[in-house]
Formats: structure tokens, C-alpha cells, sequence
């Protein structure tokens, strides 16, 4: 073989929709066989999605994954390889089956697990043997799955193996940094002149949300193909061999996406997994007329559609005109459903139940927070009648010091906003309303009012409020919290910073305080580098305190 092409089936998998996933890839398959292709892969795990965690552990989950792979291969179709569970001699792998012919020709275990951050894959799978290539129509196939490209130890060992091509299936999900960690981890091996074709999956699985952005590289690194980002895509690859290299071009090479236009998707593509695949007909949200609904606002009509979010005032006695007139501006920019609910007389009703009890006690945090609560029985008495889930608005500066009420603003089945400090959400405003051409299904243009992004941030639980009245500037803040959360770093290293002391103890403190909250808190995908959740796993009962 001299000549041969690789088509790669960039997918976005459901979690435990075996039969939808395996349409997906017959599908593929077909459309890459009518184009030429000799061998089509697929993503980590495919036929089960990734990651599957404890799901895995079920074994009618892994049986009809088996079953459903010998069905693929006993179908007429192009080579293929695929990511599956797979059981053999009593324990559980993280497989890739190469098929072809008719039947299954090889299956590869992955070897080094990732078991940290995200990952915890020594939970449910064995490690396999560092695995040997697959012979394959004259070729030697080394297939790498996912972290076992990360490391050095199974590149080098395929290689010195006589490998010709590296073909690695991934579930590799998406944050900031993942650029620049994918080309620091494979560069440390590209001098084995290997060329690499990495098969990623696409799209939102609860706390997660991977980007795709499949590629290919010549030996050496050299890159000759990339998938766009945040879309499901099928490519391909053509690749020669002359004078014993093989060398690829191809036709797709998208643009690689950074900085707030990938936040913008990834957010976007997380959300409207997250409310698609649980079969939500959308989402309903309190429009308070601050920032942080307009933005979950924006980015709910981005996703799913202007006429699939719902947008509700409630007003109380203390919320101000302007904030009436900037969330019905808000909503008529995004052309979302826009009503209004009076939520003053239930707030009353409530005062009225526990006047007795109360008797003697001074107004304070319980007041207001029965205000948050009764905008939060609203909103869920129409998740409820309706369909639509509710939309959560907190950002990450107010989950981290619990500067949210459970069972009030805290309600919603999803959080868009979790894992976004606040100085980023105002930095994502302003990027949303430069867009000239609409980076989702929204209008172009300014959709969230200028007021919105310059007043001060305020609950209006009480009158004259705003968030500052408890909090330092959130430029403050963010930087404080990107320290202890992001990067662990004590309070000498920040003070270091310029920060005061006194304030890092007092936002520590905060931050240890609220992890029972958080852990009532909604699901949003993973952005940053530690998100709350999956990420950061704190004790909720802790007494630890940084040395000062």
C-alpha cells in the first residue's frame, strides 16, 4: 500500500444511547466510503460516549456495547476503528477495535489512564499492556488512545515497534489552556518522524465539553489538517509513501479558536447538549435586569434559539426602573419571551407567615433571602407546568464566596455561568455585542444594553444595595480567587501580589464556608483550569485554614 485515506469522524456521542451512537457511525462510515476513504476513525468510547464513568460498571451497558460492535463489523462498509468498553479474561478496558472484512481484526487497550483533575479512569477500567501495532494491509497501525499520546512511554514503544502511522482516538475535553498542553505533550515525542492522526470527540456531557479540533500532522509535527471547533465534522486525510515516508495533505484546515470566541462556543455547545440530550424543550431564566441573566440570556439564545428561552422579571418594591426597562431591552434585543411576574405579594405573604416568629428580630440576610426564594418557586412552578429547565445565573466569583441563596437564585437543572468569574462575564459582554455576525443562533450586534455592563452590580434585595457593599471589586476578588482556587497558592504568595491579607484570610474563609452550597449547586461545564465540581473536590466539613 502506497497510497491511503483516513477519514476522520469528528462526533458528538450521547452517554449510553448505544443505538444512536452506532446509527451515528454507520452513517459516517457510508458517507466515507462514498468518498474514497480506506479506514474511518472514531472517538474514545464511542458506542458508549465518554465518559461513561460508573455507567461502565453496569454490565448490560458493556454487553450490548459488545453487541453492538460485532453488528458494526459484520456489516459491509470501509476499515474502521472505534472506541468501545471491552471485557476480556474478566477485566475491563478502554478499547479500540479495529474492523474490516466483515469481523474484528484487533482490539487495543489503553494503557495509561488518566487519574487525575477530571479523570478517573482507574475507577472503572484496567490498564492494558503498552500495546503492540496492528498489522493492517501492509501497514503497522499504532493506536494510541487518548493519554497514552500524552505521555512518551507508548509512542516511543509503537515506534521502536516499526509503527507507520499513529492513529489516536480521543475523548480530550476542552478548556482554556488545551491548545498549548496538547502541543507541549506531543512535542515531546514528535522527533520519532510518526505521523499522527488525532480523532477527537465533540460536545457538552454534564461538567464537560470537548472541542473536537481533530487534527493531523505530518512526521515531525508538521500540521496538514484541522477540524473546526465545536462542531461535529468528517474529514479526510490523503497520505503517500515515497522513498519509506508517508506524508498527508488535506483540504481541511480551520482556524484554531482561542480566547473569548472559544469561550463563547464552548459554553454555548455545553449548554445546548446539556438541554437537548435530557430532552428539554428550553429553559426558562429570571431576567433581573443585571449582567449575569443578560449573559446566560444571551448565551441560552445562542444555543438553543431565541424561541426557546424564556425570560422572567420578577419584580419586588425595591427593584428600580432602570433595571425593569434594561431586562425588557435585553430580551427584545435577543428576541426571546419576555414576561413579567409581581413576585412582591408572595414576598409579603411570607413576611406575613413568620411575623409572629420573628417578633423582636432585626431585618437582615433572612429577608432577602426569602425574596430569592420566592423568585425561585416562581421559576420552577413554570419549569414545572411548562417543560422548559431552569436556567441557573450564578457566575464563579459567587459560588466561590457563596454569595448566592440556595433554593433561591441557586435553583436550575444547569449553570452556564458556573465555571466564569465575574470580571470575565463582563469581558464576555462586550465581545458578545461586537459580534458583527452572529456567533450562534441569537441576532448579531449589541444584544445586551450598554447600562447593563456599567452600572453596579446589585442583588436590589434591600435598598440602595449593591454587591460591593460585601465584597471587594471583582477585579479584586477574581484575582484573589484564581489564586487559592485555580493555582492553590497560600496567602503569603498572593499577598505577594499586592493584595491585603486581612482580605485574603476574610475570602478564604468564605471560600471554605460555601463548599456545602456548592454542592447543591447545578452542573456547568468546565472552562477554566479547576472548576467546582469534577475539578476541586474540597470537604464540605474542613477547619483548615492557610497558615498566615
Amino acid at each position: 500500500m502506497t497510497k491511503l485515506r483516513i477519514a476522520s469522524a469528528q462526533l458528538n456521542p450521547t452517554v449510553g444511547d448505544i443505538s444512536a451512537n452506532l446509527d451515528k457511525a454507520r452513517a459516517a462510515r457510508a458517507e466515507a466510503a462514498a468518498n474514497g476513504a480506506d479506514l474511518i476513525a472514531f472517538p474514545e468510547l464511542f458506542i458508549l460516549g465518554y465518559p461513561p464513568e460508573d455507567l461502565v460498571l453496569k454490565p448490560a451497558a458493556v454487553e450490548a456495547c459488545h453487541a453492538a460492535i460485532e453488528t458494526f463489523a459484520k456489516e459491509p462498509g470501509i476499515a474502521a476503528l472505534i472506541g468501545t468498553p471491552w471485557r476480556e479474561d474478566g477485566k475491563l478496558y478502554n478499547a479500540v477495535v479495529l474492523i474490516d472484512d466483515g469481523e474484528i481484526k484487533a482490539t487495543r487497550y489503553k494503557h495509561d489512564l488518566p487519574n487525575y483533575a477530571v479523570f478517573d479512569e482507574k475507577r472503572v477500567f484496567a490498564p492494558g499492556h503498552i500495546p503492540a501495532p496492528v498489522d493492517w494491509r501492509g501497514l503497522r497501525l499504532g493506536l494510541p488512545i487518548c493519554e497514552d499520546i500524552w505521555l512518551e512511554d507508548v509512542p516511543r514503544a509503537l515506534a521502536t515497534q516499526g509503527a507507520d502511522f499513529f492513529i489516536s482516538i480521543n475523548g480530550s475535553p476542552w478548556r482554556r489552556t488545551i491548545e498549548s498542553e496538547r502541543r507541549d505533550a506531543f512535542g515531546k515525542w514528535a522527533d520519532l518522524d510518526v505521523p499522527l492522526v488525532f480523532v477527537n470527540q465533540v460536545g457538552g456531557q454534564d461538567e464537560l465539553v470537548f472541542d473536537g479540533a481533530s487534527f493531523a500532522w505530518n512526521p515531525g509535527g508538521g500540521e496538514i489538517q484541522r477540524l473546526p471547533a465545536f462542531t461535529e465534522h468528517l474529514a479526510y486525510s490523503d497520505w503517500t509513501k515515497a522513498d519509506g515516508v508517508w506524508t498527508g495533505t488535506s483540504e481541511q484546515k480551520s482556524k484554531v479558536l482561542t480566547g473569548l470566541e472559544a469561550d463563547w462556543k464552548a459554553t454555548c455547545l455545553a449548554l445546548a447538549d446539556y438541554v437537548n440530550k435530557n430532552g428539554f424543550p428550553g429553559v426558562v431564566l429570571g431576567m433581573s435586569g443585571g449582567i449575569d441573566s443578560a449573559i446566560s440570556a444571551a448565551l441560552a439564545a445562542d444555543a438553543l434559539g431565541p424561541d426557546r428561552v424564556w425570560a422572567v422579571m420578577m419584580p419586588s418594591k425595591y427593584t428600580s426602573d432602570h433595571s425593569l426597562e434594561d431586562a425588557k431591552a435585553c430580551a427584545e434585543a435577543l428576541g426571546v419571551r419576555y414576561d413579567i411576574i409581581d413576585v412582591e405579594p408572595a414576598i409579603a405573604a411570607m413576611g406575613g407567615i413568620l411575623t409572629g416568629i420573628f417578633a423582636g428580630q432585626t431585618p437582615d440576610t433572612t429577608e432577602e433571602n426569602i425574596q430569592s426564594r420566592m423568585r425561585g418557586v416562581v421559576l420552577m412552578a413554570l419549569s414545572n407546568k411548562f417543560g422548559p429547565m431552569v436556567l441557573s445565573t450564578g457566575n464563579k466569583s459567587e459560588m466561590a464566596v457563596g454569595y448566592a441563596t440556595l433554593y433561591g437564585d441557586m435553583n436550575g437543572g444547569y449553570n452556564a455561568l458556573k465555571d466564569i468569574y465575574k470580571s470575565e462575564v463582563y469581558q464576555l459582554a462586550r465581545w458578545r455585542n461586537q459580534q458583527n455576525a452572529s456567533p450562534g443562533l441569537a441576532p448579531a450586534g449589541t444584544v445586551i444594553p450598554e447600562r447593563i455592563i456599567t452600572k453596579a452590580p446589585s442583588a436590589e434585595l434591600k435598598p440602595d444595595q449593591t454587591d460591593q457593599d460585601s465584597l471587594p471589586d471583582y477585579d479584586v476578588l477574581d484575582e484573589i480567587l484564581t489564586g487559592l482556587v485555580e493555582n492553590e497558592h497560600g496567602p503569603k504568595e498572593i499577598a505577594a501580589q499586592g493584595h491585603d491579607p486581612a482580605l485574603i484570610a476574610r475570602i478564604e474563609n468564605m471560600l471554605y464556608r460555601a463548599e456545602y452550597k456548592r454542592r447543591q449547586a447545578p452542573p456547568g461545564a468546565k472552562i477554566g483550569r479547576k472548576n467546582f465540581g469534577r475539578d476541586r473536590r474540597y470537604p464540605i466539613t474542613n477547619k483548615f485554614r492557610s497558615v498566615r
